[in-house]
């Protein structure tokens, strides 16, 4: 599969990145700058050799791919968005954008009073399918590809196809990912991130994540 990952020079999407890419995807970091996409492919590429690694602008990665995710800080998700909506028709956009706040240990809610995630799907259209995923899990130990990740990702989208792919992108990284529900739900599970930050301030910690247990 193509993988663009918008944002994809960031800790987390470069992570990520580097996860699927080891399980045998296509990845295409895309960044707002051409040069900053390509310099990370080529930093990825020296991490996971003889891997399938490209970088360039956002707008040419979403062209070339199956699946975008988006993985960018909040307040670029806009202006983010409307730099590739025109390659995204028909599209899986897959997000892990959680907003924070001024103080990212607290809850923060959006204006719209929205997640970012159903923000994300007004902003691209009825053309595009977004499922939200990844907004739980911290970013440090995503390098060490022998590192057991502790904790389960939770899935939020309107279609079940949608969301078969984005479990599958979890276990492809390593990580176990639970069905969510709707959409709607993301709101919830984005708002989770603020407690996790809090708690590893808190106990000193940098990888706090969540497990859903008494599934059958």
């Amino acid at each position: 599969m193509k993988i663009a990952i918008l944002g994809g020079t960031g800790n987390e999407g470069f992570g990520l990145g580097y996860r699927w890419a080891m399980a045998g995807h296509e990845i295409l970091i895309g960044s707002r700058k051409t040069e900053k996409g390509a310099a990370a492919a080529v930093d990825m590429l020296s991490k996971a050799p003889e891997t399938a690694i490209s970088g360039m602008d956002n707008p040419s990665a979403a062209a070339l791919a199956d699946v975008v995710v988006l993985s960018v800080p909040y307040w670029a998700q806009e202006g983010t968005l409307n730099s590739v909506k025109a390659a995204m028709d028909g599209k899986l956009l897959v997000t892990v954008v959680a907003p924070t706040g001024e103080k990212a240990a607290r809850v923060h809610r959006l204006e719209s009073g929205l997640s970012a995630a159903e923000e994300a799907q007004n902003q691209l259209g009825e053309t595009s399918r977004v499922v939200a995923a990844f907004q739980n899990i911290g970013a440090h130990h995503l390098l060490d590809i022998n590192h057991d990740l502790d904790c389960d990702v939770l899935v939020c989208g309107v279609k079940k196809a949608d969301k078969a792919v984005a479990l599958q992108l979890c276990a492809d990284a390593g990580l176990n990912g639970v069905n969510a529900g709707t959409l709607q739900n993301a709101r919830a599970v984005e708002e989770l991130t603020a407690v996790l930050i809090a708690i590893n301030i808190i106990h000193k910690s940098k990888s706090a994540g969540i497990r859903i247990t008494g599934l059958v």
